[in-house]
């Protein structure tokens, strides 16, 4: 999987795509905040049918405003279980843990 983070050249970010291993824990830092809205749901679903049903994503402390977009994404995505906040040896409120439904098998 690769994204193309940064794609106006106004923003600090490169053109270069960032290559993605599929795994259980994305880190936003090197993405264009705008980005995270198309990001997140397409990495879940890769996780999903690669059978990762529990992610941590990664978006800071900050002030809290890339915490909250990716709440308000996670709200909306049918294929969320739980999410919250991780614990403090795994990131406290810079992180949030994610499981999600597994895929179900088709009876063919």
């Amino acid at each position: 999987m690769t994204m193309h983070p940064g794609e106006d050249d106004q923003l600090p970010y490169g053109p270069d795509p960032v290559p993605l291993d599929l795994g259980d824990e994305l880190d936003l830092h090197a993405f264009n905040p705008r980005e995270v809205s198309e990001l997140i749901p397409e990495y879940l679903s890769a996780c999903r049918e690669a059978g990762i049903l529990n992610v941590r994503i990664v978006h800071g402390k900050g002030r809290g405003t890339l915490r909250r977009t990716v709440h308000a994404i996670l709200d909306k995505l049918p294929w969320v279980e739980h999410y919250s906040l991780a614990p403090g040896d795994r990131g406290h409120w810079g992180a949030t843990l994610v499981r999600l439904y597994p895929l179900l098998e088709s009876s063919s």
